[in-house]
């Protein structure tokens, strides 16, 4: 079951030139001044909107399962902040994170075995 989490940003076009000219993702305006930004099946919303009151941030790390996570590597290594490097955890996957434009941790995986 996909799921799509609908996050605040510091500027909407900032995000969108960010994801799609640094990650590489496709990125598309959508309802109500949101903005969508996908890779293979990972999907993400973003607004500018304060609909919760909080700022821009987030304490966890957002997963994406992707298909040859070592080729993705190489597309963005020397464009994003890179977080931690590509490498096989203990935990069975071979992931590598990045720090996007608005702070949050996005980490890139694919299964050790697949």
């Amino acid at each position: 079951m996909p799921l799509t989490l609908l996050l605040r940003c510091h500027d909407l076009d900032l995000t969108r030139e960010h994801y799609r000219d640094t990650l590489g993702f496709s990125v598309s305006d959508s309802a109500e001044g949101t903005l969508t930004v996908q890779l293979q099946d990972c999907r993400l919303l973003f607004t500018a909107h304060d609909l919760w009151s909080a700022a821009v941030g987030s304490s966890g790390t957002l997963y994406f399962q992707i298909v040859d996570v070592e080729g993705y590597f190489e597309q963005v290594k020397d464009h994003a902040q890179i977080a931690w490097p590509l490498q096989d955890m203990p935990y069975g996957s071979r992931e590598f994170g990045v720090r996007d434009c608005n702070g949050y941790h996005l980490a890139f995986a694919q299964l050790a075995n697949a």
